[in-house]
């Protein structure tokens, strides 16, 4: 004799009921899209940096400016998360 909750908890696979692992395969698929375009790109380029002019590869700068705005959008969820409501 099976529960009625466990079979509906294992029906889409035992990890379709975890809303955390639901919320991070966008970002997943995103970060390996992300990554895939980032190392493809391997010519060198010339960068102004405010004032001096970088010559470094393409995929390096794509990978500082993707880093950069993952930890903006981490700092920003976190944020958003300690809020205490009013």
């Amino acid at each position: 004799m099976t529960r009625a909750g466990t079979d509906r908890a294992y029906a889409d696979g035992p990890h379709s009921s975890h809303p955390a692992l639901r919320r991070m395969a966008p970002f997943a698929v995103i970060t390996a899209i992300a990554l895939v375009f980032i190392f493809e790109n391997r010519s060198h380029v010339e960068i102004r940096l405010l004032v001096p002019m970088v010559t470094m590869p393409l995929w390096g700068a794509l990978l500082i400016a993707w880093a950069l705005g993952v930890l903006a959008c981490v700092f920003t969820v976190r944020r958003r998360s300690h809020r205490r409501p009013r």
